[in-house]
């Protein structure tokens, strides 16, 4: 999602500064009522494995009319109840459930406090699989929004980041319980309906409605589950690696937005394709939606707001929303805590994907942009780090720190395994956490594998300690001895951090500057390098390598 501080109900464009807009991005608010998300009540009895929802929308009434089929396993003995999320009915909105069965029988049931609870009797054993139909109606208050688009005309728009799915589909709504699912949308003639996966059947039902039927394979987090209902124009523009390609735009705006979305999409797709591994949905489809900023990286159906894809470049938007694909939406972070999984990959694999697409100065110049949103960002919130913390406000899910520090762990890390091992690594965490679930740990343990190091010191110095380290330093060039001296100090409060750094050695005379590798750990150091000739310059992380405000000057020899 390109979204930016509190993650809004739409996922902001590229937080490196790459498509993104500039500090508004720093107010987005998340008007998600607080849940919490650590203590979700998980049930660990009952596997959710595909949700249909059969769903009526109209012109004349803001309300909608569901029937959805949760097909669960049951993964324990004797269950003798299990429950969905599901807004409770209250002032006008949410949903009111008429009834539930299974196999046509009538099942007990509660719906209260959102949460729509079942009876089981007899109770499930292990291994049964048994699927129960939820009738409800009623007015999202969040979720979906129905509302006029710039245009004046109707849509219907999904939103359900990060916990309002079950605003309007009952279902498990966390990202723990991936399933696949079918929207069977039946709505007025003159909308088209785009979903997740491929469609299976569009058909004119004669009485002025089209019903039209997609369905997802591929199982996903409940969040992204997506509809977009307008007067689209709908461009297939063939494939990209194996994946169909497409553009759902308002019809107004076909001439200006399809080419603006469809040439930084193919680009994207065939650069993370050979770089990460295989894309893991049907189809990638970019959708212009009402009411967004930015976008939101459903799976395999991206949705921008309808102003974000306008008049200007929209590259780092398009590459930050695809990067999600693989990493949020097809490796999905196992709880909140750690969504820095998601947005952390995603403004790195933009910025990946800017060095490839527009060259080194491009790439340097982004990571500058988001080091300094990190040091604005850690002023102002003391304390603050990437990895939550027992995260229970769901308004707090998202900061710029887990975008753009989440961002600058996985730079740092490539330079600490090499670049041929981070790349090694991410495809093997890609391959081995496709469609599924993983922790910060998981992806720990997967690049210490693949490069033989113990990376825990890095990792929890990056992501779970707040602040970022502060040097000051000076070097001094003896000539009678040959060597450059350099003393450095960290000055940030707290324990001293590892920080495996470059010199950078100019010489006046040669072209090239020559790099030497130290290593800090202390909190005052002195380091030694032999050098024939006096430096003209020298430079401390010369290639932008290491998160750190650093201060770094030549001294007088007072001896």
């Amino acid at each position: 999602m390109n979204r930016t501080a509190p993650k809004p109900h739409f996922r902001t464009p590229s937080i490196t500064g790459v498509g993104m807009t500039p500090l508004a991005i720093l107010a987005i608010a998340l008007a998600a009522a607080p849940v919490a998300a650590d203590t979700y009540p998980r049930q660990p009895g009952i596997d959710a494995i595909n949700y249909t929802f059969r769903l009526t929308f109209r012109d004349d009434i803001d309300e909608i009319a569901g029937e959805a089929t949760v097909d669960l396993r049951f993964v324990e003995d004797g269950v003798a109840g299990f429950a969905l999320d599901l807004a409770s009915s209250k002032s006008g909105t949410g949903m009111l459930v008429s009834g539930v069965t299974s196999q046509g029988a009538p099942v007990r049931f509660e719906h209260k406090d959102d949460r729509l609870r079942m009876t089981l009797d007899p109770p499930a054993k292990s291994g049964q699989r048994k699927s129960f139909t939820v009738t409800y109606r009623g007015k999202p208050r969040a979720g979906l929004r129905i509302g006029k688009n710039r245009h004046g005309e109707r849509t219907f728009t999904s939103e359900n980041w990060p916990n309002k799915a079950h605003e309007w589909l009952p279902m498990v709504d966390h990202p723990y319980d991936k399933a696949t699912s079918e929207f069977i949308v039946t709505a007025p003639a003159l909308y088209q309906v785009v979903s997740n996966g491929l469609l299976e059947e569009e058909r004119d039902l004669g009485d002025g409605r089209r019903l039209t039927h997609w369905k997802e394979a591929v199982p996903i987090a409940s969040w992204l589950n997506a509809v977009g209902v307008a007067q689209f124009a709908s461009h297939h523009a063939g494939m990209v690696k194996g994946i169909p390609l497409e553009a759902w735009v308002y019809h107004q705006d076909r001439d200006a937005v399809v080419p603006a979305l469809e040439g930084p999409a193919r680009r994207v797709l065939e650069f993370y394709g050979e770089h990460i591994g295989p894309f893991p949905y049907e189809k990638l489809a970019n959708v212009q939606a009402a009411g967004l900023n930015g976008g939101t990286e459903h799976a395999g159906v991206i949705f921008y707001g309808e102003r974000s894809v306008l008049g200007h470049d929209v590259t780092g938007l398009v590459a930050h929303e695809i990067a999600h694909q693989w990493f949020g939406d097809s490796v999905t972070e196992r709880d909140w805590d750690d969504v820095w999984l998601s947005e952390g990959f995603a403004t790195y694999f933009t910025l990946l994907f800017t060095e490839h697409d527009q060259g080194r100065d491009a790439f340097v110049a982004g990571l500058k942009r988001s080091r300094d949103i990190v040091f604005t960002i850690e002023k102002r919130n003391v304390g603050l780090a990437v990895i939550h913390d027992n995260l229970s406000d769901m308004g707090r899910v998202l900061n710029r720190l887990v975008y753009e520090k989440g961002g600058w762990t996985l730079h740092m890390l490539r330079k600490q395994l090499g670049t041929d091992t981070f790349w090694a690594g991410i495809r093997d965490y890609y391959r081995r956490y496709r469609d599924s679930n993983a922790s910060t740990d998981d992806f720990r343990r997967i690049m210490e594998e693949n490069s033989g190091q113990d990376l825990s010191w890095f990792f929890r110095q990056w992501l779970k300690r707040a602040g970022s380290p502060e040097l000051q330093g000076s070097w001094l060039y003896r000539d009678k001895d040959k060597r450059i001296e350099i003393e450095l100090v960290q000055v940030q409060p707290g324990e001293s951090y590892r920080l495996p750094l470059e010199i950078g050695i100019s010489t006046e005379g040669s072209s090239q500057s020559r790099t030497e590798k130290i290593e800090m750990t202390e909190p005052k150091q002195h380091f030694e390098i032999a050098a024939d000739k006096a430096p003209s310059s020298i430079a401390l992380d010369p290639n932008c390598w290491v998160l750190m405000k650093a201060s770094f000057a030549k001294r007088a020899d007072s001896k």
